[in-house]
């Protein structure tokens, strides 16, 4: 079933690249939290090569192994990271998408000096300012963006964004799209199950798509 669902969203993308004919396709981030490992390995095999965690301990449980026996694929770290979980993180994972505070690019920084490893990052930004998110607030980005890129020469790559639920999500896809042209950012990551078609039309290049895969998930 994962793997019908992947192929039906993979012809999906084709389809809206082909139509709108736009320049690149983004790829697509099986999020497996807390989906088993018998869930993922089919995609593995298959030779689908992203994939997202949102949480550190569940990732350590299943990627470890996992890594050594498909040493090509990408891990992606999207959800909230601590700051005293960055040394296990800059480890793991290829990627972090949810970088957001001054601490924990400075920790980053610091591991990835120790373990003599470049992470792949993302600037979480807060695109409506909800009190209850993550994020860095678009007034403070490009601060952020120069400490993190000029003092601690950290490999950003993007910027991503979780617009507000139940919103117009177009809206604030256009906001950090804008924002990543203005700092010379090429890749975005946004767009999830929900409304991942027009993170598309906006200019994703990294789409995090858990339920339209897996589907519904039985915990949180």
């Amino acid at each position: 079933m994962c793997l019908e669902n992947l192929s039906l969203i993979q012809n999906k993308v084709k389809e809206i690249i082909k139509t709108k004919q736009l320049k690149s396709t983004p790829e697509i981030i099986a999020v497996t939290k807390t989906f088993s490992v018998d869930k993922i390995v089919p995609l593995l095999k298959k030779g689908h090569l992203h994939y997202g965690e949102n949480k550190m301990q569940e990732s350590e449980l299943k990627w470890i192994n996992l890594k050594k026996n498909y040493n090509n694929l990408q891990l992606h770290m999207i959800g909230k990271l601590q700051s005293n979980k960055a040394k296990k993180a800059v480890k793991l994972f290829d990627y972090i998408h949810s970088l957001d505070n001054a601490k924990l690019a400075s920790k980053i920084n610091q591991y990835e000096s120790e373990l003599n490893k470049k992470v792949k990052i993302f600037i979480q930004v807060n695109v409506a300012e909800e009190s209850q998110k993550s994020g860095v607030i678009l007034n403070n980005l490009n601060n952020f963006y120069n400490y993190c890129t000029k003092e601690l020469s950290l490999n950003v790559i993007g910027l991503m964004c979780i617009p507000p639920t139940n919103s117009e999500s177009d809206k604030y896809f256009d906001i950090l799209n804008k924002k990543a042209q203005e700092l010379n950012l090429i890749h975005l990551s946004m767009g999830m199950s929900a409304d991942y078609e027009q993170a598309i039309l906006r200019g994703s290049t990294f789409l995090r798509l858990g339920t339209a895969i897996f589907g519904e998930r039985t915990i949180k």
